[in-house]
């Protein structure tokens, strides 16, 4: 069990995946990874305290299947909502998750080979295509509430009796058991026309990020970017509101406080302080920017700094 209380060190100890997490509610984070490794399969058990924007990819080649255990409020996959009944399954490259604060889910991360192996055995047919791409499927509740219940047991059990990871056999029993728990949770009929325009919104989000971001040291105004992209003001919230679940000048504010958090850390290295880190994120009054800044993340960033600057010591 993975315990953090910095939201790059909770993303960075999901290793061999390429994750990174935006906070966008505040408070100060903290998360716990449960992460149990089976050949082609790993298994997981994530919190976190408050709502963040994860994005990245889990494995090239591989497929991720998860669910919710605790969702306080909207929580959007790919841009498709969530709830109790919600499984999220697909290719593992381009995630694109936002979650609440107080979110925990379970999942699995397998390899495609091992996947299209075990579902040509239990379909007798290659896998589907529909898998290819990021989906939310509603699935029955007593049947998800028993998926809960084993995978929980399996990371339960190995915790208790970290000895079973010492015969072979045991690991493969337990990971074709989970493994196929997983696969017959998926319901029988798939209907995944709607992603096409989830599509088209998330294209619009990504280009108004990629336009702050190229031009972090001066923000550009809402309508900027809507010149820019050639989208209304109104499809722009609209687009952020059904894919994010947040507005677009929120969103992008916080992603200029991640960004500062991020260079406080890294930027002790070249020697630079608090005004010259806000002042590349195009925060300009730093007396505001601080405050704004301890009620994203719970403390000062001279606090930040000088936590960095100790623990780089």
């Amino acid at each position: 069990m993975v315990h953090s209380t910095d939201i790059d060190d909770h993303a960075g100890a999901q290793t061999q995946w390429s994750l990174s997490y935006d906070q966008l509610s505040r408070g100060r984070f903290a998360g716990t990874l449960n992460l149990l490794q089976l050949p082609g399969v790993r298994l997981v058990h994530e919190t976190t305290s408050c709502a963040v924007r994860q994005r990245g990819q889990i494995g090239e080649g591989h497929y991720g299947f998860a669910m919710t255990l605790d969702q306080p409020g909207e929580a959007i996959f790919n841009g498709q909502r969530l709830d109790r009944e919600s499984l999220m399954m697909g290719r593992s490259e381009e995630l694109d998750m936002s979650t609440p604060a107080g979110f925990s889910m379970i999942g699995i991360v397998v390899e495609g080979k091992l996947l299209s192996s075990l579902w040509e055995r239990m379909y007798q047919k290659r896998l589907a295509n529909w898998l290819e791409q990021q989906i939310v499927l509603q699935f029955n509740r007593a049947v998800g509430e028993l998926l809960r219940a084993s995978h929980l047991d399996v990371l339960h059990r190995v915790a208790a009796r970290p000895t079973l990871l010492q015969d072979h056999d045991v690991i493969l029993q337990i990971r074709d058991s989970i493994l196929i728990d997983w696969i017959e949770a998926i319901p029988a009929r798939v209907d995944a026309s709607g992603l096409r325009t989830v599509d088209a919104r998330k294209r619009v989000v990504h280009k108004a990020c990629e336009l702050m971001l190229a031009r972090r040291d001066q923000p550009m105004t809402i309508l900027q970017l809507c010149s820019e992209i050639g989208a209304s003001p109104s499809k722009l919230e609209y687009c952020f509101r059904d894919i994010l679940g947040i507005t677009p000048s929120k969103y992008l504010r916080a992603l200029r406080l991640n960004g500062v958090r991020r260079d406080l850390k890294s930027g002790i290295a070249n020697g630079l302080g608090v005004q010259d880190i806000a002042t590349r994120w195009g925060f300009w009054h730093l007396g505001e920017f601080s405050a704004d800044f301890k009620r994203q993340f719970g403390e000062l960033p001279s606090a930040a700094l000088r936590r960095a600057r100790a623990e780089a010591a």
